[in-house]
């Protein structure tokens, strides 16, 4: 059974005509690889991947069908990365709803040239595409790989991308005049790189529940700012609970711990699943990581595992075969925040959409 969210009335900001933008019309000015689509020409180009064409015009072609069927709700599936991937079911309009305010807080027009370059059997692909469908974007569709620009030199408008992605495009994003990043956490070394770059270049914070992003943090600062029509507050563990009304009638708790600076902008602190309580003392993971970012030549990330003395201690896990290790990099770190162990693990356990499973390679250490 999967979980059901259940979502009210749209954005009034963004329309196509008179009428509010619902998931039953399509925008006149809607363009799907350079080509015009009504509703009914966009199905059977769906009917005609789902039969023959290669796997990801499949998830293309089955998502346009699911979109444009009779229900008002559609199943999404979790990328699983702090459990079991899981499949919520939500109303479509809601997602409506989620692209209008990315559309709102970007200045995001009818043809306005975008790119899908994300798998669309996962919520933030599918996202891309009903952004085009509702907002009339001109969208190019492409296979979703690790260095999707490498054989294009096209100028984009909005194009949302992994940071795996990004790291191998840094040459082209100069194309691009407005790029979100998203799927997992940007590491220092990325983030200086991408400070050179003109664009304007934004941090995702983002679930399956909340369809994708509702608040993002420009490159180069350190808040997050929330989109149009949401709110959010911290529960007694100092997690955020969001509330997203045009996206769930329900308040959506989080495992996210952050400090609020203001009505609209938060810092992120880390996952509570991963805070580490060492002898009384709680340390965060992922603010102590970017101070190694650049020093260890591998993918790394420090959590914590059980110790007699200590409860917890923190460690440093190398994505790596075991090397001589030069724990100088450790000298600017507080005494608290260095790792009491490293380990050294030949290859990471993936989500399918390429994030670590931090607890899986932690409970086999």
């Amino acid at each position: 059974m999967s979980d059901v969210i259940k979502h009210p009335a749209p954005s009034i900001k963004h329309q196509t005509s008179n009428k509010m933008p619902t998931y039953k019309n399509i925008h006149n000015h809607f363009r799907l690889n350079g080509a015009h689509f009504t509703k009914d020409d966009l199905c059977t180009l769906a009917y005609e991947f789902v039969k023959e064409g290669n796997e990801s015009e499949k998830h293309l072609g089955l998502f346009i069908l699911d979109w444009f069927d009779e229900s008002h709700e559609i199943i999404l599936k979790t990328s699983g990365t702090t459990g079991k991937p899981k499949e919520i079911t939500v109303v479509k309009q809601a997602m409506v709803n989620s692209a209008l305010a990315t559309g709102d807080f970007f200045g995001l027009h009818s043809k306005d040239k975008a790119l899908c370059c994300l798998p669309v059997n996962f919520v933030a692909g599918k996202m891309m595409l009903v952004r085009a469908f509702i907002l009339g974007l001109d969208i190019d569709f492409t296979e979703a790989n690790a260095a999707p620009l490498k054989n294009s030199d096209k100028e984009y408008d909005f194009v949302a991308m992994t940071p795996m992605q990004v790291e191998n495009s840094l040459d082209k994003l100069h194309l691009i005049r407005k790029l979100i990043i998203g799927g997992s956490k940007i590491n220092h070394s990325l983030e200086e790189k991408l400070k050179k770059i003109p664009s304007e270049i934004y941090e995702t914070y983002a679930s399956t529940e909340t369809l994708t992003h509702i608040a993002v943090r420009r490159i180069g600062e350190e808040s997050f700012r929330l989109l149009p029509g949401i709110s959010i507050l911290l529960d007694p563990r100092g997690c955020l609970i969001i509330n997203a009304p045009r996206i769930s009638t329900d308040k959506i708790i989080t495992n996210d711990l952050a400090e609020l600076k203001s009505e609209n902008e938060f810092i992120l602190l880390g996952r509570i699943d991963d805070v580490v309580n060492s002898g009384g003392i709680k340390l965060f993971p992922e603010k102590i990581e970017p101070q190694l970012a650049g020093k260890i030549p591998h993918r790394f990330f420090l959590g914590g595992i059980p110790d007699s003395v200590l409860g917890e201690k923190l460690v440093l896990v190398i994505e790596s075969e075991k090397y001589d290790f030069d724990t100088s990099v450790f000298e600017e770190l507080d005494k608290y925040e260095k790792p009491k162990e490293i380990f050294f693990v030949p290859k990471f356990p993936e989500t399918e959409n390429g994030k670590i499973k931090r607890n899986e390679v932690l409970d086999n250490l």
